[in-house]
């Protein structure tokens, strides 16, 4: 996946966070209901709809009232990017041997912050991985025993 720049410089993290949580949404269910995103996002559905008017307000998704949200060209790529982002760094730190709940969240935290090209070499670096189970497990094992020793 092509990324331009760091991140776009209109969307705030929360933004980025709810294209995100439409995108996981219309993946699981086919569409992105008010409801669905909320519960996504561990919020009243209430509470979204104003950033909701937001993002449709700048051109990323088309808010229906009663029905839900569906994406404009440049919101669903945003949202690609955004998620890209995300599954890179979250596999990146459960290989790290970081429990996947855990990588999960720091993912959340990570992915608004990072470097196109620190995205890309992480990436490059979970290829090589999974190219080479081998050497994967290898490195796992070390990780494991490491962290076995520092928990002491």
């Amino acid at each position: 996946m092509h990324m331009t720049n760091k991140n776009n410089k209109n969307l705030s993290r929360t933004a980025e966070d709810y294209l995100e949580a439409i995108l996981n949404v219309t993946i699981k269910k086919g569409y992105a209901r008010t409801g669905d995103v909320a519960k996504e996002l561990r919020l009243s559905p209430s509470s979204v709809v104003g950033i909701f008017k937001k993002l449709d307000a700048m051109g990323f998704i088309e808010y229906r009232k009663y029905e839900g949200v569906v994406f404009k060209p440049k919101g669903r790529e945003m949202a690609e990017l955004i998620k890209y982002r995300h599954d890179t760094l979250r596999e990146f730190l459960m290989m790290a041997t970081v429990p996947a709940d855990i990588a999960a969240e720091d993912a959340c935290y990570m992915e608004h912050e990072l470097h196109p090209v620190t995205i890309r070499c992480i990436r490059s670096f979970i290829e090589v991985f999974e190219e080479d189970p081998t050497l994967a497990a290898m490195v796992q094992t070390r990780m494991v025993m490491k962290n076995n020793q520092m928990s002491k």
